[in-house]
């Protein structure tokens, strides 16, 4: 398969519960973090794959996450404006306002239910990943988007 690329219907929709962890949803997982890592990504969800299912791969500092139906249950008051990219919108980043911090839930591969405390770079992965899965993508969300042409920087818009 390969990367859904901006301007598909998937990226766009919520996607479906996953009611029970199968063989086949822990190989979707191994093929979201072989294409994660392949892309040099730090996220992927998996309707940006092509599947409806609630389900992401993460990694930071070395340590790597699946989300399985993940909710952001707790968040900080304090929000902060990060420089934010998608594997699904080539060329492009842009300003987007974060929460400074996140408790996300979520089952693991295994079926445990899990909560994690994210903060920071971490923090912007769970929250953009989770975007994802409700149909939000970044750039609906950014306070100005950038284009990237060869060497070149340019201010596509501002909001």
């Amino acid at each position: 398969m390969g990367i859904v690329i901006f301007g598909n219907k998937i990226l766009n929709s919520k996607t479906k519960e996953i009611k029970e962890i199968t063989k086949e949803i822990k190989e979707i997982a191994k093929e979201l973090k072989k294409e994660m890592i392949k892309n040099r990504g730090v996220g992927l969800a998996a309707n940006q794959l092509g599947y409806d299912i609630s389900m992401f791969v993460a990694q930071h500092k070395g340590k790597f996450y699946t989300i399985i139906n993940p909710k952001i249950i707790k968040t900080s008051k304090e929000k902060i404006f990060l420089e934010e990219a998608c594997l699904s919108i080539p060329n492009k980043f842009g300003l987007v306002e974060r929460y400074k911090w996140v408790v996300v839930s979520g089952k693991m591969l295994n079926g445990k239910e899990k909560k994690i405390k994210a903060s920071g770079i971490l923090s912007q992965i769970f929250q953009h990943e989770i975007d994802h899965l409700n149909g939000i993508l970044y750039i609906q969300k950014a306070k100005k988007i950038f284009e990237i042409e060869g060497d070149k920087i340019k201010e596509e818009n501002s909001k």
